[in-house]
């Protein structure tokens, strides 16, 4: 809340001088800077409930590869999704690529960062280098569909084959990679790429 600065004058009659103005007149900077200030505030709040929100349905899973593989689930859930509309539906199509595009973002971030790092400790380098050469395919069919009309032709088979390869990907992190990582990790180490999962979520939400 904007304060004001200066003296208060009074005049004989012990009421304000007519020169003092209020901080909530519209005309006073004192009024502008709390404007401001509010819906900066405002702003943070709203994207920091936004990030709660979005992170917190995959950290509700429990340790990181229950949420990773739930983030897999709602990415193959939206594919389901585009897949059903017809060359009509622009509007959604484009919507829906931009939120696969994000939610791939959000999660090839903590994979990259905490978890395939892990899988290279663990001396698991050549999975973690096809699990990266997967991610870099992902960018490649986000590229082509960027530069692709939706009503394309080839818009439903390349957004089908993009899914079977996410689908690919992720079977075989959750059947094979995350199990075979967990077992070869302390209790301890486990819980803190639980917490470096949930934390580079959240900066990516």
């Amino acid at each position: 809340m904007a304060t004001r600065t200066g003296n208060r004058s009074t005049n004989r009659s012990g009421g304000r001088s007519g020169q003092e103005k209020s901080a909530f007149n519209w005309g006073s900077s004192g009024a502008i800077a709390g404007v401001a200030l509010g819906g900066a505030a405002l702003a943070i709040a709203a994207n920091l409930g936004r990030k709660l929100a979005v992170q917190g349905i995959s950290a509700r899973k429990g340790n990181w590869a229950k949420s990773l593989a739930a983030e897999h689930d709602m990415v193959l859930a939206l594919f389901d999704k585009m897949l059903a509309t017809d060359d009509s539906q622009s509007m959604q199509r484009n919507l829906l690529l931009m939120k696969i595009s994000h939610a791939l973002d959000k999660h090839a971030y903590a994979e990259e960062h905490v978890v395939y790092p892990a899988l290279r400790e663990a001396n698991d380098v050549s999975v973690a280098e096809q699990l990266e050469t997967d991610h870099g395919e992902v960018k490649t069919f986000l590229y082509r569909l960027g530069n692709m009309k939706s009503d394309s032709p080839e818009w439903t088979p390349t957004v089908r084959e993009f899914r079977t390869a996410v689908e690919a990907h992720a079977r075989l992190e959750e059947d094979e990679v995350f199990p075979r990582l967990r077992s070869e990790i302390s209790e301890e180490l486990d819980e803190r790429i639980t917490h470096e999962v949930n934390k580079a979520g959240f900066m990516m939400a």
